[in-house]
This record gives C-alpha cells, sequence and structure tokens, in this order.
C-alpha cells in the first residue's frame, strides 16, 4: 500500500501559537519598559511630592481614616513579621504577576486576553497619575513618625536616598500598583476558576494591602486610588464569555472511547455456512405424562365431546 502522506511539513498551529507567544512576550515587556521609563520622569520633583504627601496624610486625618502606623506597630512587635512583611513587599509583587498571566495564558486564554487588558489601563492610569501627582511615600514624611523597614530590618528595593536610587522613583506612591496588581490577581482567578475556594484568593491583596501599609511604602489612599482605577478598567473592558474557556475544559475532561475488541477470525478447519442449510427445527410438543385406563393411546377423549352447558360448565 503506497502512502500519500507529505512528509517534512511542520504542523501550522504548532509556529501559530509559537508566534502569538513571542508576540505576547514582546507586548508585555515593551508596555513594562515604557513604564518603568515613563515612572523616571517625575524623580527630580523632591519638594512637590513631599508637599503632596502633607496634603494626602492631612485628608486622611480629615476622613477618620486609620493611621498607617498602627500596622506598622503590630509589625514591628517581631523582628521575624517585619522581615517576612519587606520580603512580601519585594519579593511576591512582580514574579506572582507573571506567573498568574502566564497560566492564563496557557489554560484559560479568553480570560487571559481580558487581565491582561485590565493590567494595561490600570498601568497607564498609574503612570498618568505618577506624573501628575509625584507623592513621596510615609516613611519619608517626618510628621507621620514611621520607620523605615525595608532600611532598618531589610531586605529592601529602594536606595536610601532617592536622589541616588536609578533604577526605581520613589516618589510614584499613588497609585499603589503593588495593591491594584495583587487585587486584579484575585479577581482574574475568581473569574477563570470554578473552585468553590477559589473567594481565598483574595487573601491575597489583603495580606498586599497590610504589608505595603505596615512598611510604610504607600498610604491608605493608594490603595484606595488603586483600587478605584482597577474597577473603572474594568467596566470599560468587556469580560469574556463563560463558554470561552469553558468548552476547552468540557473537551479534556470528555473520557475517552473504549475500544471495542474485533470479532475473532473463523479458523482454517471452519466450514462456512451455507445458504442451503437447513433451519433447525422447533422441539416437539412433550406428549402427555399418563394415559387413562380403560383408552387407547389414540382414542380421543369421551369428556372432550360433551356439550358444555350455557352456564360454562361441563
Amino acid at each position: 500500500m503506497t502512502s500519500h502522506t507529505t512528509p517534512g511539513r511542520p504542523p501550522a498551529p504548532a509556529g501559530g501559537a509559537r508566534r502569538r507567544l513571542i508576540r505576547e512576550l514582546l507586548l508585555v515587556a515593551g508596555l513594562f519598559a515604557v513604564y518603568k521609563a515613563g515612572r523616571m520622569l517625575s524623580t527630580g520633583r523632591t519638594d512637590e511630592a513631599h508637599h503632596n504627601a502633607v496634603r494626602v496624610w492631612d485628608a486622611e486625618r480629615a476622613l477618620h481614616l486609620p493611621g498607617e502606623g498602627a500596622v506598622q506597630r503590630l509589625l514591628l512587635h517581631s523582628d521575624a513579621a517585619v522581615h517576612t512583611a519587606n520580603t512580601y513587599y519585594a519579593a511576591v509583587h512582580f514574579p506572582a504577576t507573571v506567573l498568574f498571566l502566564v497560566w492564563l495564558y496557557l489554560r484559560r486564554p479568553g480570560h487571559y486576553l481580558w487581565t491582561r487588558r485590565a493590567l494595561a489601563v490600570l498601568t497607564g492610569a498609574a503612570l498618568a497619575l505618577h506624573l501628575y501627582f509625584p507623592l513621596a511615600p510615609p516613611r519619608m514624611l517626618e510628621s507621620a513618625h514611621l520607620v523605615d523597614t525595608g532600611q532598618v530590618y531589610g531586605p529592601t528595593v529602594y536606595r536610601a536616598a532617592p536622589a541616588a536610587d536609578t533604577m526605581a522613583n520613589q516618589f510614584a506612591a499613588m497609585p499603589s500598583l503593588h495593591f491594584g496588581w495583587a487585587l486584579m490577581l484575585a479577581l482574574g482567578m475568581i473569574a477563570a476558576t470554578r473552585s468553590r475556594w477559589r473567594a481565598l484568593w483574595l487573601l491575597h491583596p489583603l495580606v498586599t494591602l497590610l504589608v505595603v501599609v505596615g512598611t510604610a511604602n504607600h498610604y491608605w489612599a493608594d490603595a484606595i486610588v488603586a483600587a478605584l482605577l482597577l474597577g473603572a478598567a474594568l467596566l470599560v473592558i468587556p469580560r469574556p464569555a463563560a463558554r470561552t474557556d469553558a468548552a476547552a475544559d468540557a473537551v479534556r475532561s470528555l473520557p475517552h472511547p473504549r475500544r471495542t475488541a474485533a470479532p475473532a477470525a473463523p479458523s482454517p478447519g471452519d466450514a462456512p455456512a451455507s445458504a442451503g442449510a437447513a433451519a433447525p427445527t422447533a422441539p416437539h410438543p412433550a406428549a402427555p405424562a399418563s394415559v387413562p385406563a380403560g383408552r387407547g393411546a389414540g382414542e380421543p377423549d369421551p369428556a372432550a365431546t360433551l356439550p358444555v352447558p350455557a352456564g360454562g360448565e361441563r
């Protein structure tokens, strides 16, 4: 038998998937690079950033928001707690977001596009606000009397002098993208999964909120503004259809078809049934068990010839 398959042709879906992956990586990396470069434009506005910090602090007290120092005092009771909070602030924010996007890209493509667009809108709005409203974090505000836990206990991602920090803009406190990205991570996982425990993902933004406030890197207002910007982004970005990713799960969950055994081939010694073969005869009816005395086997039963009365009884 001659095969008609053409060898040496790569499957088209694999090449298309590779191109989409490269395009997504370049897009996300490009957006992040633009954001990092844009943040550095407000690094030299020190006086304006400290003035805005006083305004935010006074506004929070006027709104009777709890002081950031209340959370920090809880952390300062234990060196291990402070060190853990600093590590969470420095090491969880970005890697957790990357892993979240990778998982969505591989398992929930529809939710990935929705989440990526929401994060892009949130980050772009944050960049505009960083440039318009530079803000010194509460650890730099003398009237707040807060401890820079990163510098005192470590680890930290910032230099002691903001002017010497060429890798980060320390005057970009509002909004808190630590909290905004963590909140989007939780909402995205709740929307993309169907576990009855999926609400526990909200613990991530809650812990992030306590960490950014307790380490004196952000005000309560920074998290509030981040939540409002994310809410506005989610209002204008259409959510993925419920069946977009559910269809793929349904296909994966289908049971594999069971193989049925092929009928056994006849042995060489078996003769095929001929068309003229006689059909099997039906068995003869059973003979009566006994014959009444005085009557031959072939004689009819006299009782069977008697007339039947009208009542149906003999």
